[in-house]
């Protein structure tokens, strides 16, 4: 007879019965299987280390509150906080290759190009598809492309073509109220940046404080290509693009 065919969504978690000590077994799913394998060989292969920074938001909220109307209108796309971190990601990379790298057994490849890796939450898991040559893209490029690559992998149909290439990846965790995490390198890339939430905090602004809407944001890389100065100086310039997003038009 022939193999039961696998269900595109997996099983729910069975909900407890209060007062009962019952214990429910579940296959893992293919997808659910891959991922943790993939997740643990990189906790097995490379040199994690996590630096950390915080980004005041209040110049990007304020462009998305003024434009996003008019973004809409005219784009039919949502303008978000991804297309500024995928932009400001895109020309830290550029300015340092080795975060954009990868290693290949004895030897180091140097991308000339930003292919950047999205963490999609869906119903089976989550997912990574790619943003090709985002060094090139516009916000609406950006917002346009996510949105389309979201919606094909929340409805099943993300190809695995989708999701190869990658040499960087962002995870926002913020969507679900993180404020502050370590995200694990999606291999053979050898960093990952993870968004937080946005709290209003007090920060000393010259010799005032402040309540600022501020997010935490960090950065996991591999320490066998990365230095420490390199990874705390990339994610210091994704800051910089975002807190004045005018640097990435003027290319600073």
């Amino acid at each position: 007879p022939k193999p039961a065919a696998s269900k595109a969504t997996p099983e729910p978690a069975p909900k407890p019965s209060p007062g009962s000590r019952e214990e429910n077994r579940v296959a893992m799913t293919r997808m659910r299987m891959r991922i943790a394998e993939r997740l643990k060989d990189a906790q097995n292969t490379a040199a994690m280390l996590t630096t950390f920074n915080e980004i005041d938001m209040s110049n990007i909220m304020a462009i998305r509150s003024k434009y996003k109307d008019q973004f809409l209108d005219k784009h039919g796309a949502k303008l978000g906080f991804m297309s500024a971190f995928v932009a400001a990601s895109s020309k830290a990379l550029i300015n340092f290759p080795q975060v954009n790298a990868a290693i290949d057994g004895k030897e180091i490849v140097y991308r000339s190009y930003a292919d950047i890796s999205v963490a999609v939450a869906t119903p089976t898991g989550l997912v990574t598809p790619v943003l090709r040559n985002t060094e090139n893209m516009s916000f609406y490029d950006i917002e346009a492309e996510i949105a389309a690559l979201g919606k094909k992998a929340r409805d099943g149909k993300i190809a695995i073509e989708d999701m190869l290439g990658g040499t960087f990846t962002i995870s926002n965790g913020g969507v679900y109220g993180s404020l502050m995490g370590t995200p694990i390198i999606n291999p053979p890339q050898t960093a990952i940046l993870g968004m937080h939430g946005i709290f209003k905090r007090p920060v000393a602004i010259g010799d005032s404080v402040e309540i600022r809407p501020m997010m935490y944001v960090a950065l996991t890389y591999d320490h066998r290509l990365i230095d420490g100065s390199d990874a705390v100086l990339f994610l210091r310039k994704i800051k910089q693009h975002v807190e004045d997003p005018v640097t990435i038009l003027l290319d600073l």
